[in-house]
């Protein structure tokens, strides 16, 4: 809420009869915090932090068409989305706010990527805005995958349409109804090329609702598109629009991921202490003339957990790093140290990280070697 300014009385009689309450009630004013002030991201894929807990993104990337997001102390509003792509086509956008991570920029605090076997419930609650005279979904997007990634695109995405309006539909094609979380819904399963897509489509628009997002989990998981093993790694909530869309909004939006304790973990008094981690580090490359990118996945395939993991290497003669995703590499060639972030910094039993880095070589390209988790060995394929 926004303090309006004070307005002077006339009367110096009430004035002076009321001046210490008021000096009460300005002194509340001026102790109370004061509300965000509204931020408008017009940038392509640019972001912003609400709650101290939440991503709002504008992620344009069907059109080059100017749309512009105002982020809100609880949500946001689509201030601006100019131009419209064909209907029997992807969308132009994905304007939202989400828990977890999304090509490496993770929410602050977020508890996700977390195993679904370790995971009790995700309740989660969304207030939408809707507009006339656009051609729009209102939709969650919640994706999963084999390994607890936070970049790139994950192996199943599950889409919760609360809205549609103008013709526009799911990827792939209906295969039945469900009921999940007391609603019917009808089911869409499809490919977009790149992962898999499970969508439910509510019959009539939802305006609000708290919802369990494990009980739509459950459902990847029973068609045989996801396993219990597998990681969430991010609940986002917002629109997919193909027409115009300024005006939409989402109002509010909450989410929170429960989950157990690993075993073996602090504070566990079966815990023997930090025995030396055992590993497995898997290297893939993507190589041209003069140029690499690599990803890297290290594996605990120890009994215990690694807190504030460190992955060293030695990389080839003529080989150096240019930059570097979701892990510190210092430095840029030699004998190299991945260090975790903030939000990958726990490495659980049979659980993985996986970073990225892209950089440049001379003569014939050949992959680092060497490669120790904290001190230890680790194998590699």
């Amino acid at each position: 809420m926004r303090l309006s300014p004070h307005r002077s009385r006339t009367a110096r009689a009430v004035f002076g009869a009321l001046l210490a309450p008021l000096a009460a009630v300005a002194a509340l004013l001026v102790a109370a915090p004061q509300a965000q002030a509204d931020t408008t991201i017009c940038e392509q894929y640019g972001s912003t932090v609400i709650q101290g807990r939440y991503v709002v993104q504008n992620n344009r990337w069907g059109t080059s068409a100017t749309q512009c997001v105002t982020a809100t102390d609880t949500g946001f509003r689509l201030t601006r989305a100019d131009g419209a792509v064909p209907t029997n086509g992807a969308p132009k956008s994905y304007p939202s706010v989400f828990d977890g991570c999304h090509y490496t920029n993770c929410s602050p605090g977020t508890r996700l990527p977390a195993r679904l076997s370790s995971i009790s419930s995700t309740p989660s609650s969304i207030t939408y805005g809707y507009v006339p005279n656009a051609v729009y979904n209102a939709s969650y997007d919640i994706w999963l995958d084999p390994t607890p990634r936070t970049d790139g695109v994950n192996r199943t995405e599950i889409m919760i349409w609360f809205n549609r309006v103008g013709p526009v539909q799911p990827i792939g094609s209906p295969v039945g109804t469900a009921s999940v979380g007391g609603r019917s819904w009808e089911v869409w399963t499809g490919s977009n090329g790149s992962n898999d897509v499970l969508s439910f489509v509510a019959p009539s628009a939802i305006d609000s609702w708290s919802f369990d997002v494990m009980d739509f989990v459950r459902q990847a998981v029973a068609r045989g598109l996801a396993q219990d093993d597998w990681y969430l790694t991010s609940i986002q909530a917002g629109f997919e629009p193909w027409e115009n869309g300024a005006g939409l909004a989402v109002h509010s939006f909450s989410s929170t991921v429960n989950t157990g304790s690993d075993p073996g973990g602090p504070g566990d008094p079966s815990d023997p202490g930090d025995p030396a981690p055992t590993c497995r580090v898997s290297y893939a490359a993507s190589v041209w003339q003069g140029g690499f990118t690599s990803s890297v996945t290290v594996t605990n395939t120890g009994s215990a957990p690694v807190d504030g993991w460190q992955l060293a290497f030695t990389l080839p003669s003529g080989q150096q790093i240019t930059h570097a995703w979701n892990a510190t590499l210092t430095p840029a060639s030699g004998t190299v140290t991945a260090s975790a972030l903030a939000h990958n910094t726990h490495l659980a039993p049979d659980t993985s990280q996986t970073f990225g880095f892209q950089g440049t070589y001379g003569g014939t390209f050949t992959k680092p070697t060497d490669f120790t988790l904290n001190g230890t060995a680790c194998a590699t394929p």
